[in-house]
């Protein structure tokens, strides 16, 4: 053991230094702990990890919404895909009778639903390309192809829905079949422009 004030090695046990002279008193049970018992837990400090806590990982960000982050062609490609999926909604074909009319809605085909569908992940991808500085996922393709891929998609789909009336010469278009239509051609113009371009400029 060491003395308690001048620090000079001592035998075990003894009540004075040999160095200093200074009494040794007995540890308390705060100093050595009651038996059997772990050291005491340091408080937790707001901001700061207690020990053997789990950091936060470097890099990870919140979500904060701004609109800021979207490039002029996802602004486009947003705001006529919004048009898109309020278009299906509404009447696409319909006949009229003398004393009134019979309509359906864009959905009255059964793939327009995979139009609905992708223009709702298209809707949520943008709102987290928005949120997050940094994407917190990784994608296969990069954003031109994925959102080509999407919006083209969407415009074949809905272009069949469009040719194919139901009902024949009987049955006439009603503005959400129009609506839809140049919302979705639209929506893939910013990406789809771009490669005819380049191809354009290839075959010359």
């Amino acid at each position: 053991m060491n003395c308690r004030s001048c620090g000079t090695e001592m035998s075990e046990g003894a009540s004075t230094c040999p160095s200093c002279g200074a009494q040794q008193l007995a540890p308390t049970l705060e100093e050595v702990g009651a038996p059997g018992s772990s050291p005491p837990e340091r408080l937790a400090t707001p901001g700061v990890p207690a020990p053997g806590a789990p950091s936060i990982a470097s890099g990870a960000t919140a979500f904060s919404f701004s609109a800021g982050r979207w490039s002029r062609a996802e602004r486009i490609t947003g705001v006529a895909t919004l048009v898109l999926f309020i278009a299906l909604f509404l009447p696409w074909f319909g006949v009229d009778f003398g004393f009134g009319s019979v309509t359906v809605g864009g959905l009255w085909h059964g793939w327009m639903y995979l139009v609905l569908m992708l223009s709702v992940a298209e809707l949520g991808y943008l709102a987290v390309r928005a949120g997050f500085a940094t994407r917190p996922f990784k994608l296969g393709i990069s954003d031109p192809q994925l959102w080509l891929a999407a919006t083209g998609l969407n415009l074949l789909l809905t272009l069949l829905a469009f040719v194919l009336k139901p009902g024949g010469s009987a049955v006439g278009w009603r503005f959400g079949a129009f609506v839809a239509l140049v919302a979705a051609a639209v929506a893939a113009a910013p990406w789809a422009m771009p490669l005819l371009q380049a191809r354009k400029g290839r075959a010359r």
